[in-house]
């Protein structure tokens, strides 16, 4: 440095790396005959080299500072990083197969210009929050800061798992219509795909796996992700919903500690929550294209915007000395007092200004922390009403038991054991099974209410009708079956099986001009073909095929929705609609 100076006049490099010490976890320095270290090919072997590679770059030893190595924290970048973002990986790749067998056509990711116009709010939300990532992980490594490229990226994927995916299932399932549900899995598509081209040069051979699969059904010609040029912040980003959604999840957090207060479980719906905030634009998303959001999330029937804060809560001022206390010196005690004296109506106007003088001093938001102390309603108890906040958002949720909410909670309970059923059974989100239930109490009367009263509820959870168990036919095939007591009161047993053709008698023998000899023959032959190949061949003869190899049967038209269904659900939907 000195040289380069003396005789050039400017440093010898631009930017100096230093690393730390990777000493054992004792602390020690790594040593042979100590053997104070684990093998880096048992490592290797057992996590991967990506989840070495990403610990490495993640600890104080790229600060210039020593890190102890544990072979647990090679583990928990595996659990906390990888696990997720493959499971999200996995579940595009499940629902892209359901679309194709529902669909009978190929799944082809929808063009990014196409994504960038949808009207939902989360596809905005996880587009905008990609060109966040990319924009961030180029900055950081344009800085050589590698050490807060991890912590971001774990927070990009828990919100890619935790609200993207699991706030959108209906959607990514089919739930919401074929072009709805491909918007969907095209987004999670290209989020994948440029989350995965922004970490290759930190998780090489991890995103080269995923990159050769997705690669299978888009334009990218690159043999290799490593040969794609790193992506530019090219889309729209728009911090408002970022800051919404943000503000959402604080939301759905807040509400659930005061269930949990309260003994309240989430398969317990309520009336209703307020959320009280001075920002306009925040309520008016929250009420408007995030409130089904929350309300399914926290299964509350309605949602209040407030935006009047002293109407639920009082306002006090407090200094923060953690900020404060060095700048200020002696003075901090008499700013302190002076902040604390601070009237509601002082404390409305410095959020409003973003600034106050005290005893001379010029304030900013970041100095002082308001606090919102939730005032009850006069006549309510806490078990009535609670209310929780952070400081920036006060939720407050109706706890009054509601009878009219009985038989929703009731039905969320029938669909939390089916799903609990099913994954007992080994199933997978893209097998298709018929669902029977069977009361196992004397009184019936309260079972046939809560499935008459939420039969869209449950038919929209579970993506199929639930069936009563003298429907299912005799050739049905059972692959899971279990009984549940004193669950909300009721006892009950669910079944599940195979999809199983179901007859239209009538149409059938008439088809076969009367003859039931020939109509037996003929639902005997359509019962021993393969369940899948049926489907198809239906399919391709435009819900029509001809049967002609039946003996002493002549050859006749069978169509489907008329004389035969692919499931019992569909023959019962169809008889209910009035039309058999």
């Amino acid at each position: 440095m000195v040289l380069s100076t003396a005789l050039f006049g400017k440093p010898a490099f631009r930017n100096l790396i230093c690393n730390g010490l990777v000493l054992a976890e004792d602390g020690k320095k790594m040593s042979k005959s100590l053997k104070n270290y684990p093998s880096p090919v048992d490592v290797i072997d057992d996590y991967g080299a990506d989840a070495l590679r990403l610990y490495l770059i993640n600890s104080p030893v790229v600060r210039a500072e020593p890190l102890r190595f544990k072979k647990e924290g090679v583990y928990g970048v595996v659990k906390d990083v990888f696990l997720p973002w493959y499971n999200a990986y996995r579940f595009l790749v499940q629902n892209a197969k359901r679309l194709e067998v529902e669909g009978s056509t190929l799944f082809v990711p929808v063009a990014q210009a196409t994504l960038e116009k949808s009207s939902n709010v989360l596809d905005q939300w996880i587009n905008s929050a990609t060109q966040s990532l990319v924009h961030f992980v180029r900055q950081e490594m344009d800085a050589y800061r590698l050490y807060t490229v991890v912590p971001y990226l774990l927070k990009f994927l828990d919100n890619l798992t935790n609200i993207y995916v699991r706030f959108n299932r209906k959607r990514l399932k089919g739930r919401t219509g074929e072009e709805d549900c491909r918007t969907a899995l095209s987004t999670l598509y290209n989020v994948l795909l440029v989350s995965c081209k922004v970490m290759a040069p930190f998780t090489p051979f991890f995103t080269e796996v995923l990159y050769q699969n997705m690669q299978k059904v888009s334009n990218d010609t690159e043999e290799s992700i490593h040969h794609c040029s790193f992506p530019q912040a090219e889309g729209k980003r728009d911090e408002r919903i970022e800051q919404s959604v943000a503000r959402m999840m604080t939301i759905i957090d807040l509400a659930r500690n005061i269930r949990e207060r309260h003994n309240k479980p989430l398969k317990t719906p309520l009336r209703e929550m307020v959320i009280v905030h001075p920002d306009a634009d925040f309520l008016d998303d929250i009420a408007g294209k995030l409130q089904e959001y929350v309300l399914e999330e926290l299964n509350v029937r309605s949602l209040v915007p407030c935006n009047d804060t002293l109407k639920y809560a009082s306002l006090r001022a407090e200094p923060d000395f953690s900020v404060l206390g060095k700048r200020l010196g002696k003075s901090m005690g008499t700013v302190a007092k002076e902040i604390k004296a601070m009237s509601q109506e002082n404390i409305l106007v410095f959020e409003k200004d973003g600034e106050v003088t005290v005893a001379g001093h010029s304030l900013k938001l970041s100095d002082i922390k308001v606090v919102r102390d939730f005032r009850r309603p006069d006549g309510k108890t806490e078990e009535e009403v609670d209310a929780a906040g952070d400081g920036d958002v006060l939720v407050i949720l109706d706890l009054c038991p509601d009878q009219s909410l009985f038989e929703a909670g009731v039905a969320r309970e029938i669909v939390n054991r089916i799903q609990k059923l099913r994954k007992k059974v080994a199933l997978e989100p893209t097998d298709i099974v018929e669902v029977y239930f069977e009361s196992l109490d004397q009184d019936k009367s309260i079972s046939e209410r809560v499935l008459h009263s939420q039969e869209l509820y449950i038919r929209d959870a579970i993506g199929s009708p639930l069936l009563l168990s003298n429907l299912m036919p005799p050739h049905a095939v059972v692959i899971g079956e279990e009984r549940f007591h004193g669950i909300s009161g009721m006892s009950f047993a669910i079944s599940l099986s195979r999809p199983a053709l179901a007859f239209n008698s009538v149409s059938i023998l008439q088809l076969c001009s009367g003859n039931t000899k020939s109509a037996d023959f003929l639902k005997t032959y359509l019962l021993s073909r393969d369940h899948s190949n049926l489907k198809s061949e239906f399919q391709r003869g435009n819900g029509k095929i001809t049967v002609g190899c039946v003996e002493n049967v002549p050859a006749v038209d069978v169509l489907l929705g008329e004389h035969v269904f692919l499931t019992v659900g569909d023959f019962c939907s169809t008889s209910k609609s009035g039309k058999y």
